[in-house]
């Protein structure tokens, strides 16, 4: 019981310390709120415009978890296609690295001019294609690293591939796996707002926050800014607690 209240109130007392260290620096440094907002200015932005936030977090959250799902299928898949093989994962490593180098920014245009008016197709791609890379590779070392011995033992005793793969490889490969997931959730938040900025299209904390900075009204920025940080922190808490769930056998127990 002592350990979770110390694991729910130690990031609640972290926030708190930066929030305060935060509205201290602004009061020192006398920046009016167009420079730079305090967590006091906020509030009264999240007052004001809390249906907005509600209806356009939806907007963002969904896609963003949509583009993170397709991300893990196809992730995985291909991750395991170079964990199985040597030979692909030669031939797609380069192609998979050159492909991540890419700013996905250059690339949100492009897709906007290619599937014109297709908003949230175009922002859930976006989503997909800037976190599947971490989840590939992950699932790649995992089952790349996996001993021969294990399945030499196992094929000796007439075990399939397939049960090789379900009762050897796959829990070996679920620690790297929610490894990757977890850095996979901020990126889809990037992918999707990245859309939704760069493609305003009127739905999207993005979009809440590119009329924030046209009608410079910069507490309204900033507090888009909270809610992203908001949503990310619950998706990845989220993933924390299924990696708890499936792979809590590989957490090492602290003292």
């Amino acid at each position: 019981m002592n350990k979770t209240l110390g694991k729910i109130a130690t990031p609640l007392i972290a926030i708190t310390v930066f929030l305060a260290l935060w509205e201290f620096l602004v009061w020192v440094k006398g920046w009016p709120n167009y420079k730079m907002a305090s967590p006091s200015d906020l509030v009264p932005a999240f007052i004001k415009y809390w249906p907005l936030f509600l209806e356009y977090g939806w907007d963002t959250l969904w896609r963003t978890v949509v583009g993170l799902l397709l991300a893990v299928i196809v992730g995985t898949l291909i991750g395991m296609v170079m964990g199985f093989s040597r030979m692909m994962r030669d031939a797609l490593y380069p192609l998979l690295v050159g492909f991540n180098a890419i700013p996905k920014a250059t690339l949100v245009p492009v897709i906007a001019l290619i599937f014109i008016g297709q908003h949230d197709f175009n922002t859930i791609l976006i989503a997909f294609m800037i976190s599947f890379f971490p989840i590939s590779v992950a699932v790649s070392i995992g089952l790349s690293t996996l001993e021969p011995e294990y399945r030499d033992i196992l094929r000796s005793l007439g075990a399939s591939k397939w049960t090789i793969f379900w009762k050897i490889a796959l829990p070996k490969t679920l620690p790297e796996f929610f490894g990757a997931l977890k850095v996979a959730v901020t990126l889809a938040f990037i992918g999707t707002n990245l859309m939704e900025i760069v493609e305003p299209h009127g739905r999207g904390l993005g979009h809440l926050f590119d009329s924030g900075k046209i009608n410079a009204d910069y507490p309204l920025m900033f507090a888009v800014l909270i809610a992203l940080a908001f949503l990310g922190i619950v998706l990845y808490y989220i993933v924390v607690g299924l990696e708890k769930i499936f792979a809590g056998w590989a957490e090492r127990p602290q003292g």
